[in-house]
Order: structure tokens, then C-alpha cells, then sequence
């Protein structure tokens, strides 16, 4: 079963499959990809199909690369349909990524439907080197806690900047990300800024770009590949 073809932030196509195998009252589904627009409906169709004899639903996460917020949806429609069959379901062995955006969601990735991730203890208030340490770590996992809501919340006007830019100049998916990134490098200006002027000056009476991006979107195109053609 798989989902809508998507274009991960690594620039490569990826979609979702998920393999699944029935044993007696047991069905084991293993995602396999990203987690992102779309993954819900793959998962609705696969336990569609599973035998009305399944008692027990188990996912194995571990083929999973990367999530955004729609793989908490996915978790929301795997914890109804549980309750809505009355068996037990479960999603675990998550890693990497994934398993950060659970954290930081407050869930517990080793079994996020059964349980939040405990709280940590409240600090020490000394001014030890140990607390001083302690407040070092806490303020670079939270400046990483911002880079990942980030990446998150920029991702869909992303990829609809490369389908623009795949449209206007027949170029390939890989060959989009390659522009639209060159482009930020030339203007100086953040990825998902030029990634919304692309978007926004393609709609129907949209904005035309701005001087600076439009020159420096006119040389990353110009030094694409002769030849290339959309994928």
C-alpha cells in the first residue's frame, strides 16, 4: 500500500510503503519511508484490507526515515481504529528523527499510544558546574527543537516551489531543490522566503518575484544541465 508520492528535504523522491503480514489473530505492518501528507490514508487503506480475525495490530517503525506532523495523525487514526475494533494496537522501535518529533510532541517513543514521556526533574538550583552544564545542554537541544519546528513548518511551500519550478522549466525534482537552494545562496535570503515568492508570483495574479530573486533565480537556471528533462 502507498501513499502520494512526496519529495523529502534530502531532495529525493520517497514514498511510503507499507508491508504487511497476518499471523492467526496478529497483523505486523512495517512503514516504510516518510511520515508526512498522505501517510494516514495508506495507513486507513492497509487496515482496510486486514481480515475481520485480526485481534492485535502492531507496527514496526523502524523502517520509518523521517515524520512531520502527519505521523501524529497517523498515530491518532491507529489509536481509533483500536478502540473501534476493541484490540490492541501498538507502533513502536522508532528512530532518529522520528523519534525526536515524538519527544518533542511529549509522547513516549518507545510506545507513544500507551503513554507521554515523564517529565525531567527539576533542576538543581546551584550554580555548580554540573547545573551549568546541565543549562548548556538544555539550551542547545532547544535551539535544535526550533531548527526541527522549522524544517517542519517550511516543508509543504517548499515542495510547492519545486512543482512550480518543475513546471516553468521542465526541470527534474532533484534539479528544483538544486535551484531554488542556489537561489537562496545568490539573493541571500532564506530558503523558504524564496520558496513562498516562487509559490506566491506563480498563482493568478500573484506578486512578481523581486529583482534580487528574480536575477538570482534566472542564473540558477541557467546553469542547469542542457538536456534535462521533467521527471
Amino acid at each position: 500500500m502507498t501513499s502520494v508520492p512526496h519529495v523529502p528535504l534530502s531532495g529525493r523522491l520517497n514514498t511510503l510503503v507499507i508491508d504487511s503480514l497476518v499471523e492467526a489473530d496478529r497483523a505486523l505492518l512495517s512503514p516504510r519511508g516518510e511520515l508526512v501528507h498522505g501517510c494516514a490514508d495508506a495507513l486507513a487503506k492497509t487496515l482496510a484490507a486486514l481480515p475481520e480475525s485480526v485481534g492485535r495490530v502492531e507496527l514496526d517503525m523502524s523502517g520509518v526515515v523521517f515524520m512531520d506532523t502527519a505521523g501524529l495523525e497517523l498515530l491518532d487514526l491507529l489509536s481509533g481504529y483500536g478502540r473501534y475494533r476493541g484490540i490492541a494496537v501498538s507502533a513502536t522501535a522508532w528512530n532518529d528523527q522520528p523519534r525526536r518529533i515524538l519527544e518533542l510532541a511529549g509522547l513516549d517513543a518507545t510506545d507513544p499510544l500507551h503513554g507521554r514521556s515523564p517529565q525531567p526533574p527539576a533542576p538543581v538550583p546551584t550554580a555548580s558546574a554540573v547545573a551549568l552544564e546541565r543549562a548548556e545542554k538544555l539550551r542547545v537541544l532547544q535551539e535544535e527543537i526550533g531548527q526541527l519546528r522549522r524544517a517542519i513548518a517550511s516543508r509543504p511551500l517548499i515542495d510547492q516551489a519545486r512543482g512550480v519550478l518543475m513546471a516553468t522549466h521542465a526541470c527534474t525534482s532533484d534539479q528544483a531543490w538544486d535551484i531554488l537552494r542556489e537561489t537562496s545562496q545568490r539573493s541571500n535570503t532564506k530558503l523558504h522566503t524564496v520558496a513562498a515568492a516562487v509559490t506566491a508570483s506563480a498563482t493568478a495574479g500573484g506578486p512578481p518575484l523581486p529583482e534580487d530573486l528574480r536575477d538570482a533565480l534566472r542564473t540558477a537556471v541557467s546553469r542547469r544541465p542542457a538536456g534535462a528533462a521533467h521527471s
